[in-house]
């Protein structure tokens, strides 16, 4: 059924202009996975007030968004997404370098920000050179690779309040984790950065980047769409060689498979669906915890258009064992704590009732419920019609 609303379109027009809108986009141009189905609205603001403006009329709308980076740590559904998304990518990514810093915005390519810093001679930042994200998002997830993490260089983040408020939050004050920080659990939208690095060789720099560069190029899928690595590390193990023990390297279903090169990447060997690969990774979460005794999570964003979110106040080791049931089902996917679902209307406001009716405490993100509790996991039930 179709959600596009003329009216809606209008206002959206007026505001950013008839070039920074579509309608019905697919999804799967805007992934690095190459999946996805329609979105009703794909928004590209390219300053402060426009994308307040959007955030303005989502909120008098009722219209559930999305903000999108590059695109490159997230699973669209083939239904695509009954909402707004709102890219801040290179409409949306200025960098500046001045001294030993570095100002961008939250669309600047992780990429784009080393080129920068190397060309600076400053060192500090090779490590996110090969990172295929934005810098919004690696703030929000404290990306991290090769020993190094966001929380390492930050100096200050500007964000925006879902009230339409702005925030200057120096880094000691982020709360970053392992794939989490303040602006995820606050459901801040960033706007933009500073990140602090310290004098070097500019040879040394680009001898480093290059080495990083060809273990990438050695040992991860790059010929093939994919989100990047797939589950999140358990303490004390890697996520691709628990895969690999369970002898589950190349396995496959539809168009998705486990990497031979890199058991901890899903990629999208053959056309691969959204159904393909959440399939695939229940089969990976099954087999690995029946054959090892430990649970691979999948660390992707799940961007959902018919989805039921059900809550879970159970430790990891515990039976997954949902508080209501929904037939017919089609599949489920365990997922992390603080993992933002989206949903449409009818959808956000059934899982808020039943967060509410089973005491859960949750706060909102991007316009949608997202659980605050330890240990809890969220079930996802794809509700067929």
């Amino acid at each position: 059924m179709k959600s596009v609303n003329q009216n809606i379109i209008e206002k959206f027009n007026d505001l950013l202009g008839e070039e920074k809108v579509k309608v019905d986009e697919p999804m799967k141009r805007h992934t690095t996975f190459r999946i996805g189905g329609p979105a009703d609205y794909f928004l590209l603001p390219s300053s402060e007030e426009e994308l307040s403006g959007i955030l303005k009329i989502c909120k008098n709308e009722e219209l559930p968004y999305f903000i999108l980076g590059n695109g490159s740590n997230l699973l669209v559904s083939d239904e695509g997404y009954r909402g707004v998304i709102i890219q801040l990518y290179r409409n949306y990514g200025d960098i500046t370098v001045k001294g030993n810093e570095i100002h961008a915005t939250a669309g600047a390519l992780l990429s784009q920000i080393a080129a920068a810093a190397k060309n600076a001679s400053l060192t500090g930042f090779e490590f996110a050179g090969g990172i295929p994200g934005t810098l919004g998002g690696a703030v929000v997830m404290n990306a991290g690779a090769y020993g190094g993490e966001m929380k390492d260089v930050l100096k200050e983040v500007t964000v925006m309040t879902a009230a339409g408020e702005i925030l200057v939050l120096p880094a000691e004050k982020l709360e970053m984790g392992y794939r989490t920080s303040l602006v995820k659990t606050k459901g801040y939208l960033v706007l933009s950065a500073v990140i602090v690095l310290e004098q070097g060789n500019q040879e040394a720099i680009k001898a480093r980047m290059k080495e990083l560069t060809e273990q990438r190029v050695s040992k991860q899928p790059l010929e093939f769409p994919s989100a990047g690595s797939t589950f999140k590390r358990p303490e004390g193990y890697f996520a691709g060689k628990l895969i690999m023990d369970a002898g589950l390297r190349g396995y496959q279903t539809g168009g998705a498979q486990v990497s031979e090169k890199h058991c901890g990447f899903v990629i999208n060997k053959d056309n691969a669906t959204a159904a393909d690969v959440c399939r695939l990774l229940r089969d990976v979460q099954d087999k690995v915890k029946e054959q090892l005794g430990y649970s691979a999570e999948p660390s992707k964003g799940i961007l959902a258009g018919s989805y039921v979110a059900y809550c879970l106040g159970l430790e990891p080791s515990n039976p997954m064992v949902t508080g209501k049931e929904i037939e017919p089902k089609d599949f489920q996917v365990t997922l992390p704590l603080g993992l933002t679902i989206c949903y449409d209307n009818e959808v956000r406001n059934e899982v808020v009732n039943w967060m509410k009716e089973h005491g859960c405490e949750f706060t909102t993100y991007m316009s949608q419920p997202m659980l605050k509790l330890e240990n809890t996991r969220v079930i996802i039930r794809r509700v067929l019609k």
